[in-house]
């Protein structure tokens, strides 16, 4: 596997883009360190109203969760390192958010959420699944992650979603029951 994702990442980096083009998506990858959900809750709360809002809330709060425990048991259990780490010639040109890169937390844990969103807000849950997606391939590009931290991201965020979505049923029919 290790040596599938150092092909694909000398492959990606060969197929460069313009100096201009780098700027923004550096920019553009940033928006996967959380600054994307502001934008996500304003046009929620504008064009669907505070009702779905709020119950989109209450759905994505257990996903979440369920997506940080995994990110973080895994994460700490395996400790891969970064290919700027293993890869003399290559520069993190983000930077990373935590020191190991397995799982891709910028794919796993947006897409989890992205996911949930798509489940009540079609219109919109297309576009936050496809950021996280283009999120993680960017930081290949950038140096940050390998393609298997992103594919087992994705993964990962479909679990956390399952599970998520799951817990939030079981915990509503239960508050449902006995409330």
């Amino acid at each position: 596997m290790h040596d599938l994702d150092v092909r694909f990442f000398y492959f990606w980096r060969r197929h460069s883009f313009s100096a201009k083009t780098d700027k923004f998506l550096r920019f553009y990858t940033r928006l996967g360190d959380g600054y994307v959900w502001v934008l996500v809750v304003a046009f929620l709360y504008f064009f669907y109203g505070e009702e779905l809002l709020l119950v989109l809330v209450k759905q994505v709060i257990p996903v979440l969760l369920v997506s940080l425990a995994f990110y973080w048991v895994i994460k700490l259990s395996v400790r891969r390192k970064r290919p700027f780490q293993l890869l003399e010639s290559v520069n993190a040109e983000v930077p990373p958010l935590d020191k190991y890169s397995f799982p891709s937390g910028h794919t796993m844990n947006n897409l989890a959420v992205g996911f949930m969103v798509f489940a009540n807000a079609p219109a919109i849950g297309w576009i936050v699944i496809f950021m996280p997606l283009t999120w993680g391939l960017l930081r290949v590009y950038f140096g940050v992650h390998w393609l298997s931290d992103v594919i087992c991201g994705i993964f990962l965020a479909f679990l956390s979603f399952w599970l998520g979505k799951n817990v939030y049923l079981w915990m509503n029919s239960g508050m449902q029951i006995y409330g």
